[in-house]
């Protein structure tokens, strides 16, 4: 009988696919900042410093094209996949700030009246954390492991070869910032503490008051200027700390010497994401749906199209069943059947089409 192999995608995403929307989005967040009149910084040092390491890693991929070594491969790799990640993280920060100046009021009381509805009590958890250094510390560096989950899952595919996983990460990463971008402008917030708190500040939190102070700045177009190194959140629901910890999650669950390590670690983020985010609980729970609906869209969807885009033929029920079912399932079906049978030659011919060990 087949078995599951420890991760594996049997479609791999166009390199190109990815390389079109990322330009796409590129000429998107600059008419928005047009719109918005805001610009990015030319005079900021460390911007400057970030340019040429980018210009340096174009130059290494465009000498590493033809790979001839495993070390040459996976440095390959690692600067497509860290770089196209980066750039969706880049363009969706920076197009934040137009998208959070085109819109107006808060909805803070709408989303504050559903924690409620739910008995999360946003004040509580903020007077506990509040009260303890150590936690505080602790969720600090929980809420900063945004930065380092990615790093460990596309330096595995890099290392492993896993081109089709790290694209599928990528892939749903850009379409989740973007279902992101498009609810803010539904449902604008300062955030709970600038809401919810009054008086003296015992902790500010990562997130501090960013989205009060900047948000009113941007709709009065008070703000003309922004430094790519010193870019904020400004997005309160649906919350992106939630989005990407689901993802990260998602894409780390296949691999079994990173699953439980980066299960932990980003369910750490998430029990820091409340105060260290400044996050109604709703915030987040609508955060996790965006990441389902973007990772199931990709994982399902897109990988179906392109599989039928490359092999056009005509409709076949059991075909479709098989082509879309995951790999654990098609196992599953095979110890359904007899050992002989049209099924059971369909489900064998598909384990053998996605190279699952026999």
């Amino acid at each position: 009988m087949a078995t599951l192999p420890e991760y594996h995608s049997p479609i791999l995403l166009p390199g190109r696919w990815l390389v079109a929307v990322i330009g796409i989005s590129l000429l998107a967040v600059l008419a928005l900042m047009s719109r918005a009149q805001v610009e990015i910084d030319p005079r900021n040092l460390v911007d400057r410093l970030f340019v040429v390491l980018a210009i340096a890693a174009v130059v290494a991929r465009i000498v590493l094209r033809p790979a001839r070594s495993r070390g040459q491969r996976i440095a390959r790799d690692a600067i497509d996949h860290v770089g196209l990640f980066a750039l969706i993280c880049l363009f969706g920060a920076l197009a934040s700030y137009p998208v959070a100046a085109d819109t107006s009021g808060f909805d803070d009381f709408a989303l504050e009246r559903a924690d409620r509805l739910m008995r999360f009590n946003w004040i509580g958890w903020y007077d506990f954390v509040a009260a303890h250094p150590l936690l505080q510390l602790a969720e600090s560096i929980a809420y900063q492991s945004i930065f380092v989950t990615p790093a460990i899952l596309l330096g595995y595919f890099a290392y492993s070869g896993k081109r089709a996983e790290a694209r599928l990460f990528i892939a749903s990463f850009w379409f989740a910032a973007l279902i992101t971008l498009v609810l803010f402008t539904l449902a604008p917030a300062e955030g709970p503490l600038a809401y919810l708190w009054h008086g003296r500040i015992p902790y500010m939190p990562e997130s501090a008051l960013y989205q009060a102070q900047i948000i009113p700045l941007l709709r009065q177009h008070e703000v003309h200027q922004i430094a790519v190194t010193s870019l904020h959140g400004l997005v309160c629901a649906p919350s992106f700390h939630t989005v990407s910890a689901v993802l990260f999650i998602i894409a780390a669950w296949p691999i079994r010497r990173l699953r439980w390590p980066l299960l932990a670690l980003n369910i750490a983020m998430l029990l820091a994401t409340p105060v260290e985010g400044t996050h109604y609980l709703t915030d987040m729970i609508v955060g996790a749906a965006v990441a389902l609906v973007a990772s199931v869209a990709v994982r399902r969807g897109l990988l179906a199209l392109i599989e039928e885009l490359r092999e056009p033929v005509g409709f076949d029920p059991l075909r479709t069943l098989l082509r879309r079912s995951r790999d654990s399932e098609l196992i599953q079906l095979l110890a359904r059947e007899p050992s002989s049978g049209p099924r059971a030659t369909a489900i064998l011919q598909e384990i053998d089409r996605r190279g699952l060990d026999g």
